[in-house]
């Protein structure tokens, strides 16, 4: 089937543009242009049977105003123009929006929108896997209401599987998959009530290790290794980190029990020597928490593999399986960056899920995998105006003369924003960006 961009309402330093780069074109060229696109969509092979595999992308808080500054700073960060840079997203051939309110919330969080995803029923937020009915934090409601997810309606008919992201496993968005919990918290046994334990409810970490989907899966990459190892455990990476379960069971180790031919990996030495062409399960932890920022992976002393490099694993390893496989490969932290009202990191983040989404559509023939591209939600990012044609996307807004354009109270403004966030001034007023090296990469946008 033909591969599909679904967009919903929800890296490297951006650098200006070479003085000798082409910036905007003429009539004939942008009439040219839009000829070759409409070529290329008419071309699009119409789909013939049902799709053998499906990768699906989520950009976590990947909005439509992420979308747009991504694609700029991808453009301009290759040394091109940013606004008419094509970025692998804008080649898939269909686009479409989707609504991501959830059961108890006009904001979903990411809980409740992978939920939506991957079984169809929009739940409460910061619930995974479980109804509507069932009340948040109430183990005991929750067992009426266990969802069927995608990826074990795929496992069951003998599909392979595969999760990758760049936060913990035990995150919310990957969690969709394989968990059923009242609580997307309750990430390891120590973060759960005892009331809980008591009733039989499982931690994430354990259904993913132990669960019906969870045991099930062939590929499962990204951070999150504390969650799995005793807090009587050093982390291998980091001495002075301890693992976070309080039930002294390794449950790294027991995967390896139960997968005496898997390889379980958690640097980047180890995943360079992995072979995926032997199709053997892998199991790859790479941080206590959450993956590095991809600007900042270089920085990690053990190494980790970018998203592309896990993408293209992941669809090696499981294309073994003739009958296909479902995979889900998540940019995690495109949305912490915005969290943190951060714009260079969501972006560089988008960017590396990008290119994550060339390597797939790189590796797979669109007449037998379904790619979907999408979000769960949105951030509070805003684009203002008037930039020129080729202004950095991180830097402050400058006019056709080249001199800042300038708000009301005589500063000049960032072409981007947050609604909210921390790069708010408490006593009411603010500095002037145009002093201020606005593409650093631990610049606050205001």
């Amino acid at each position: 089937m033909p591969r599909f961009r679904f967009m919903c309402f929800a890296g490297a330093l951006c650098v200006a543009v070479p003085a000798g780069a082409q910036i905007g074109f003429d009539t004939a060229a942008y009439r040219s242009r839009g000829e070759a696109a409409l070529r290329r969509l008419k071309s699009e092979p119409a789909p013939t049977a049902n799709a053998k595999n499906v990768i699906i992308f989520i950009g976590d808080g990947m909005g439509i105003s992420t979308i747009t500054a991504g694609r700029i700073f991808a453009g301009q960060a290759s040394g091109g123009d940013g606004e008419s840079f094509q970025t692998a997203m804008d080649g898939l051939p269909y686009a479409a929006l989707v609504k991501t309110y959830s059961q108890d919330s006009q904001v979903p969080d990411s809980a409740a929108t992978a939920t939506a995803i991957f079984t169809g029923i929009k739940t409460r937020n910061a619930m995974i896997g479980i109804g509507p009915e069932a009340a948040l934090n109430d183990c005991e409601s929750g067992k009426a209401h266990h969802l069927t997810s995608l990826v074990g309606l795929a496992q069951a008919k003998g599909l392979s599987s595969g999760i990758v992201t760049t936060t913990a496993i035990t995150d919310a968005t990957p969690a969709a998959t394989y968990a059923q919990i009242v609580q997307r918290d309750w990430e390891t046994d120590t973060d759960m009530p005892q009331t809980a334990k008591d009733l039989g409810c499982l931690d994430v970490a354990q259904q993913l290790i132990g669960g019906s989907v969870g045991a099930q899966f062939d590929v499962i990459m990204g951070g999150g290794r504390a969650a799995f190892q005793p807090n009587s455990v050093r982390d291998p990476e980091y001495v002075d980190q301890m693992g976070l379960r309080s039930d002294g069971r390794d449950l790294i180790a027991a995967w390896q029990n139960a997968n005496p031919k898997g390889s379980y990996i958690w640097n980047r030495n180890q995943f360079l020597a992995y072979d995926p062409a032997k199709h053997v399960r892998l199991l790859g932890l790479f941080e206590p928490g959450n993956m590095q920022f991809e600007a900042d992976r270089g920085k990690d002393a053990a190494g980790e593999p970018s998203l592309a490099e896990m993408t293209e694993t992941a669809i090696k390893t499981l294309s073994g399986n003739r009958k296909g496989y479902v995979l889900l490969i998540e940019g995690g932290r495109i949305d912490h960056g915005h969290h943190a009202g951060n714009a260079f990191h969501a972006l560089s983040d988008a960017k590396a899920l990008d290119e994550a989404v060339a390597t797939a559509m790189r590796l797979t023939d669109a007449r037998e995998t379904l790619v979907v591209v999408t979000s769960d939600h949105s951030h509070t990012l805003t684009i203002s105006g008037y930039a020129k044609r080729g202004n950095p996307i991180l830097g402050v807004v400058i006019d056709e003369r080249g001199k800042p354009r300038l708000a009301k109270d005589g500063k000049g403004y960032t072409t981007l924003s947050y609604a909210n966030g921390p790069g708010a001034h408490s006593d009411g007023q603010r500095d002037d960006p145009v002093t201020i090296k606005t593409s650093a990469p631990d610049y606050l946008q205001p």
